[in-house]
């Protein structure tokens, strides 16, 4: 009995000692560490911003990774005004036997674009693809050509296409930083296109499919963006989320299953909101600051920021984040758009970070002749009247030694008359 009782004091005395031991803080391990996937990689859709990269620039086979690209390029016709949501799009035999995931249009059927839109997006129709392809650029190799261009203006060096599907082929390949680059630029020119990949689910033709992007029923800041899969590469997931105002877009590349490619990518997402913040410290299109104008027709000059004003920091850093708007007191006209005036310099522990000049967004005239002449005059309290005196004295001076000199000739030959 009394070794038990022993025992259990001594017990008890580690316990209390323990509660007063200094304790060891807790390491927060700040990246997500390598996913269960060939490559990923996880970006700010606002700044461009790299967050993880894994085996990024790994050639591997796109899939449907491939329809973004396609989608690019039709977002940008209809920005352009080349084509129309309601442009009834024809299907020909081309489109209406492509294998592989299908939006099951009728072979020479007519098919608004917007549904066809739908089909690509949602689904991830192959027939949709070739006949938008078909109608956009006349073929299939057409298009290609286009896409391949595309991609070397958006920097997707190590990417080769074949097909605007994704079905495999003999050298076409991606990779992870590339897909992530498309997709940045995708979302960044066409947000509007998420109201396409924010749909769970597609009916046409009474075929009802749904979004292979099961993320979208599990994690409600899911809107995007999109899946792919063939045996060589794995299974593909291309997701983007928006949580208080940021945006952040994960790519993760050849995961074994469904399933895993889901975990891991919402893993990307969630390491991305724990640790990065994206600061927007002013409302978009607001004026940072006002200068004086002089001799123009306008007598103040709005300056806005020549860039979106926004800074990804790490969560740990926010509190150590400050700006400074560095501006002149005044301006002279004329003044042209887009002229720099001065910066907004953000600071993080009190080291500058980034700068983003600011500049006027309209052209200033040159006043009057009246005008310019009165402020000028309003002007003279700023001149340098020590300077001015030190030039009006000695002009002075010499007017007076001039008129001393012209003086004295003359009387002298006053004075050279007087004695002839």
């Amino acid at each position: 009995m009394q070794k038990k009782n022993l025992l259990f004091s001594l017990s008890m005395l580690f316990f209390t000692l323990s509660l007063f031991a200094p304790q060891r803080a807790l390491s927060v391990d700040a990246t997500p560490g390598q996913t269960n996937a060939k490559a990923a990689v996880l970006m700010d859709v606002t700044t461009g911003t790299t967050l993880f990269e894994q085996s990024g620039d790994d050639l591997i086979e796109p899939a449907s990774f491939t329809k973004v690209l396609s989608l690019y390029l039709i977002f940008e016709a209809l920005k352009q005004g080349n084509i129309h949501f309601n442009d009834e799009i024809f299907i020909s035999q081309a489109a209406w036997r492509t294998g592989g995931s299908k939006m099951f249009v009728g072979v020479g059927s007519k098919v608004p674009l917007e549904e066809l839109l739908k089909g690509i997006a949602v689904v991830s129709g192959n027939d949709a693809c070739v006949a938008v392809a078909e109608h956009l650029y006349g073929s299939i190799e057409g298009f290609v050509d286009a896409m391949n261009q595309k991609a070397k203006e958006l920097g997707m060096t190590r990417s080769h296409f074949m097909n605007p599907h994704g079905l495999p082929a003999e050298g076409q390949v991606t990779t992870a930083r590339d897909m992530a680059a498309l997709g940045v630029a995708y979302l960044q020119r066409f947000p509007e296109s998420l109201r396409f990949h924010a749909m769970q689910e597609y009916s046409y033709n009474n075929i009802n499919q749904y979004n292979r992007n099961r993320l979208l029923l599990k994690d409600p800041s899911v809107d995007g963006l999109k899946t792919g899969f063939v045996a060589a590469a794995g299974y593909h997931l291309a997701a983007t989320a928006q949580r208080d105002g940021m945006r952040l877009l994960a790519v993760v590349m050849g995961a074994a299953t469904p399933a895993i490619r889901e975990r891991e990518t919402l893993k990307l997402l969630n390491y991305g909101y724990r640790f990065y913040t994206l600061v927007q410290p002013f409302p978009h299109g607001q004026s940072l600051a006002t200068v004086k104008v002089w001799k123009g027709v306008k007598d103040d000059l709005s300056l806005f920021p020549a860039e979106t004003v926004s800074f990804l920091i790490p969560q740990a850093q926010k509190k150590t984040l400050r700006w400074e708007i560095h501006v002149p007191e005044e301006a002279t006209a004329p003044i042209s758009a887009n002229q720099s005036f001065g910066e907004l310099v953000f600071y993080v522990s009190d080291q500058p970070k980034k700068s983003i000049p600011l500049v006027s967004r309209d052209d200033v005239a040159q006043a009057g002749w009246f005008k310019r002449f009165w402020q000028s005059l309003l002007h003279a309290p700023k001149i340098n009247w020590a300077w001015v005196g030190g030039v009006l004295g000695g002009i002075a001076l010499f007017c007076l030694l001039f008129f001393f000199i012209a003086n004295r000739r003359s009387s002298s030959r006053k004075s050279r008359s007087s004695f002839s």
